[in-house]
């Protein structure tokens, strides 16, 4: 019964993709599998120092760094981010943590320990209601088998957007904003992986990483599902 309700919910109320406003299928959430398909993967996790490892040399030191996609403004990529950092689309988030798990499955950047989400400032996880980059762990773990800890690294902070200021200014916005809880001993010589909605220059990995390398003997990666 409950089955026929929701088929006949979706005949009078389709639910529509949140890219290309297609209608969805059965099976098919947020997005159809036609847009995750053709979504411009970036296939960094197979390259030795790709262009998002590139990002933090000569700055903090990273195991291996990835990123799903290419961003580029007006592209599909710039739909789905806004969907779910503005649009409280939070279950894309894990769609596509899935399947981004499932591109980088078996590839060592999924060989960790741990994922860690970038954390929000206390505020602003209020006023969204959700942390997109947990949503994107979420899925990530899911796939991969990998918990999620999400109490250790937190924001102390409140720092303004990102998104109009220029290298410097990015790289200045992201310091000493973060910070890790006492309950650190269980990591030491651990490998993690540290997710992220979108790198751009790389400050706010940077600045997780210098903080997270204050526990001994940690390895830290980087997931981003776009680089820009």
């Amino acid at each position: 019964m409950k089955q026929y309700l929701l088929d006949l919910l979706r005949l009078v109320y389709p639910e529509l993709c949140l890219v290309c406003g297609g209608y969805l299928v059965e099976g098919e959430k947020c997005i159809c599998l036609e847009c995750i398909h053709k979504l411009p993967k970036t296939g960094y996790h197979l390259i030795c120092d790709n262009m998002a490892e590139q990002l933090l040399w000569g700055r903090v030191k990273i195991e291996y760094g990835t990123a799903l996609c290419r961003f580029q403004k007006g592209n599909s990529v710039q739909k789905v981010l806004h969907q779910l950092k503005y649009k409280g689309e939070k279950e894309l988030g894990i769609i596509l943590g899935q399947s981004f798990g499932y591109e980088i499955q078996g590839s060592n950047i999924s060989k960790v320990d741990a994922i860690i989400p970038v954390p929000l400032h206390p505020d602003k996880l209020k006023k969204r209601g959700y942390n997109q980059s947990e949503q994107i762990a979420i899925g990530l773990s899911e796939v991969l088998n990998i918990p999620i800890i999400n109490d250790l690294l937190y924001r102390k902070l409140a720092n303004s957007t990102q998104t109009k200021k220029n290298v410097y200014e990015r790289w200045e916005n992201s310091q000493n904003i973060f910070d890790i809880k006492e309950n650190r001993l269980s990591l030491c010589g651990k490998h993690i992986l540290l997710v992220d909605d979108v790198i751009t220059t790389g400050a706010t990995i940077e600045a997780c990483t210098e903080v997270l390398q204050q526990i001994n003997g940690l390895r830290v990666s980087f997931a981003a599902l776009a680089i820009a």
